[in-house]
């Protein structure tokens, strides 16, 4: 078990977007989220009290959590001394970057010598099958977006939020590093194996009761050329009854993409939704979720209202809102 409070650590991230992991910890777990640790040069900020080392190990942090998800998950000489004095500080460290905390000997050598433990939470711990394309009773959604870090994350956990309100059964089933740290389990899965990712999904969402929801969490995008494996491993694999299309209407370009503009949100419906009636014939996209997040308050509801109008779907910014009108269209089905 990761041993709770933590310190996030935000390194030198060039901007909020590449501290998503941090944020979503801050947004979801605050009771987890003490402090903040920025480098200099540091763009992101959680709005969190910037504390030292020595100010979060008087504060009662346990374990230093690497808030940041940059492009190929590295990490670099500059973080490294920091995490070795981490360690030797006292702190556990956490991490679901790509590159493994425990392939790394000066941090192994110092968690040894300091009693400290390291997890990463980006390695399969399960021998997952191949997927089988079979039919499993219970219901699932997935949400399914126009580029990299749209909210794909926050609809799952608000849908999921709001359908208990409601009193539906409903679990939030996660699928990549944040989610794990934000819940305590999941499945890793763009570390799974290509082959089987799509019955690491099946895995996850088994056999539940006909009127259980599991709220899958969104990953990539069928439209981002470096990600669109792992979107594909969960429309197929996830068997989704119902998809929520997630957008950020601000961007420019894709996310670490500026030669490839955003698909439309028609374009996504109309090739998203094929894909995943392979899987499941029955499939209906149900609902939009807008991330407006960079909109002032009357252009965020000017543009969900024209997006509503234009696609005929509840659309809604779920972490602004709720998502309190898409849990009642999954109801509808």
């Amino acid at each position: 078990m990761i041993e709770t409070p933590y310190l996030l650590f935000l390194g030198d991230a060039p901007d909020a977007l590449a501290a998503k992991v941090a944020r979503g910890i801050r947004d979801w777990r605050p009771d987890y989220a003490v402090g903040q640790f920025r480098m200099e040069g540091c763009k992101a900020d959680m709005g969190l009290p910037d504390m030292t080392l020595a100010e979060a190990k008087d504060a009662g942090v346990k374990t230093l959590v690497i808030g940041v998800a940059n492009r190929g998950g590295v990490i670099s000489a500059a973080w490294k001394r920091v995490l070795v004095e981490a360690l030797e500080t006292g702190f556990d460290l956490a991490s679901g970057l790509h590159n493994l905390l425990r392939d790394e000997p000066e941090l192994v050598a110092a968690a040894k010598a300091n009693g400290r433990a390291l997890h990463d939470v980006r390695i399969p711990t399960v021998k997952y099958p191949i997927a089988d394309g079979v039919k499993r009773s219970g219901k699932r959604c997935l949400a399914v977006g126009t580029d990299c870090s749209v909210g794909k994350m926050y609809t799952a956990l608000a849908l999921d939020a709001a359908l208990k309100e409601q009193g539906v059964k409903s679990s939030f089933r996660a699928t990549g590093q944040t989610g794990i740290l934000i819940t305590g389990e999941g499945v890793p899965l763009d570390a799974v194996v290509a082959d089987f990712m799509a019955g690491a999904v099946e895995w996850l969402t088994p056999n539940n009761d006909t009127d259980h929801w599991d709220i899958i969490e969104g990953q990539g995008s069928l439209f981002h050329v470096s990600y669109s494996g792992v979107t594909m491993a969960l429309v197929h694999g996830g068997q989704p009854d119902a998809l929520i299309l997630s957008h950020e209407p601000t961007r420019t370009h894709m996310r670490g993409l500026p030669g490839y503009s955003l698909p439309t949100l028609e374009a996504l419906r109309d090739t998203a939704l094929p894909m995943a009636r392979v899987a499941n014939p029955a499939c209906e996209v149900v609902g939009i979720a807008i991330n407006t997040a960079a909109m002032g308050e009357d252009e965020a509801l000017a543009y969900m209202a024209e997006v509503e109008a234009r696609m005929g779907l509840p659309t809604v910014d779920p972490y602004r809102q709720g998502a309190g009108r898409l849990a009642e269209a999954l109801q509808a089905m």
